[in-house]
């Protein structure tokens, strides 16, 4: 007997409802895989030890990931208006030269959208940049620990709950820039596999979509069960911002979007260049 497809991807009510249909073996065609719940940070890590077939993983973290993973066309995050926020406390020195900021790893989209916005915004140079789990983030903020913090997920919808401000939204800045999405979260599968095999992947990855979409009360538990935010309300404002036609299909913008990402990163530094056809799918 086969061995069980290893996939890994976050918690968040986005990856669980889109993952909803293909976990649970409701997609006709395709066998449920054998899931690991891991935060990005640790799927990043996973992926850069080769430890899974499938993951979801930072757009940012694959510059590092490219030999041995194949990028897949569906199923990850990108989108607009949902990029992440840097909060201070209310009233803050809104120059963060010098300052302390806290966020959530060096390896995500969310660190090079901050350290491309930087570049302009914060003429005298970052202070010191502290990495801690993204749910402990606003609590330093809130308790002076840190002068700002990077913020992702639900963060965006609940800041206000800890008596912080928005000091600027990264996906505004990066739009503005751009005119692209933001490319968030991506699915990687090993290129062992085989071409055949990570194109029989993106079939079941677009079904699972398919059917999220088309009966969005079956995850309902699955998603609420998984939420680090057990508001349905917030739940239903993180999918909504998150899933999209992106994740269906990358397509042609979806693929611009990324290689701006990786391409401006190179630029300044941030992560190693990549090559042109290392984005296509086999």
């Amino acid at each position: 007997m086969a061995e069980p497809l290893r996939v890994a991807y976050s918690p968040c009510p986005n990856d669980t409802f889109v993952f909803h249909a293909w976990a649970h073996g409701l997609v006709p065609g395709a066998e449920a895989p054998e899931v690991t719940f891991a935060d990005i940070d640790v799927t990043n890590g996973l992926a850069e030890r080769g430890e899974l077939d499938l993951l979801k993983v930072s757009y940012a973290a694959l510059p590092w990931l490219l030999d041995q993973y194949a990028l897949l066309p569906c199923g990850g995050a990108l989108g607009r208006g949902c990029g992440p926020l840097v909060l201070t406390r209310p009233g803050a020195d809104a120059d963060l030269s010098g300052k302390v900021v806290a966020v959530p790893s060096e390896r995500s989209t969310a660190y090079l959208l901050f350290r491309l916005w930087a570049a302009e915004a914060v003429p005298g140079g970052l202070g010191e940049v502290v990495v801690l789990p993204f749910h402990e983030i606003m609590p330093a903020v809130r308790d002076g620990r840190v002068d700002a913090g990077l913020v992702i997920h639900e963060a965006r919808f609940t800041y206000q709950r800890y008596g912080l401000a928005k000091l600027a939204d990264m996906g505004e800045a990066w739009e503005a820039r751009t005119g692209l999405p933001i490319p968030l979260g991506a699915i990687i599968a090993k290129r062992s596999l085989g071409a055949a095999r990570l194109r029989e992947l993106a079939t079941a990855i677009r079904g699972s979509v398919e059917a999220a979409w088309a009966d969005p009360a079956a995850s309902r538990e699955y998603v609420l069960a998984h939420a680090q935010e057990l508001d349905p309300a917030v739940a239903d404002q993180h999918i909504g911002l998150y899933v999209n036609e992106f994740t269906a299909e990358l397509g042609a913008e979806g693929y611009a979007a990324v290689r701006a990402l990786l391409d401006r990163a190179a630029e300044q530094g941030l992560v190693p260049a990549v090559s042109p056809d290392a984005l296509a799918f086999p």
